[in-house]
């Protein structure tokens, strides 16, 4: 696969949480953001599901220095879906491009909403403030799905991946949180 890119659109945007220096800015066009409940997991899951009319920023990356296995394994719940036809990028060639989605009937739905670990949310939303700015981190917030209640594990993080945020990183994720109005434990 050495000519196989992947689209990232969540915490992969935060090039702190790998070590793939090939990564570009790109865009992906008909699939949606949506925080996925499913059984297997005990908390929410950021995923993709097909939606002709959302655009989504992310990065791909690519090349020689991708360990597919190891990015298999980060990614062991969800699916590798074609995306070369759906993604924009300014590469100077045309590689083969995947994106990881979990498809609906993948997993069996929770029960109830999982909690969505904050940490989590943070270093999504400070991968798309560092590489993307401040609009597109905005339109994370106002364009993902499936928002539930959130854990606030700031203080002892869960999220296997996450990262120090600066004091207006924080800010900005609270301010965002607070206008979809969705309940912090």
């Amino acid at each position: 696969m050495i000519d196989t890119y992947f689209f990232g659109y969540g915490s992969l945007v935060n090039r702190a949480t790998h070590n793939y220096q090939n990564s570009h800015p790109a865009t992906l066009h008909g699939w949606r953001r949506r925080w996925c409940h499913i059984a297997p997991f005990p908390r929410a899951i950021l995923s993709v599901t097909p939606d002709s009319s959302s655009t989504i920023e992310g990065l791909i990356a690519g090349g020689s220095d991708i360990d597919w296995d190891a990015l298999d394994m980060r990614e062991q719940a969800y699916d590798r879906a074609p995306a070369k036809n759906s993604v924009r990028h300014t590469l100077d060639h045309e590689p083969d491009v995947i994106l990881y989605t979990i498809p609906d009937d993948k997993h069996p739905a929770a029960a109830a909403a999982q909690p969505i670990l904050l940490s989590y949310i943070d270093v999504v939303a400070q991968g798309y403030l560092q590489v993307f700015g401040t609009a597109a981190a905005t339109d994370f917030f106002a364009t993902t799905t499936g928002w539930g209640p959130i854990l606030n594990d700031r203080k002892k993080p869960i999220y296997p991946r996450h990262q120090h945020l600066s004091l207006n990183e924080r800010n900005f994720v609270d301010e965002h949180l607070n206008a979809l109005s969705v309940v912090v434990k």
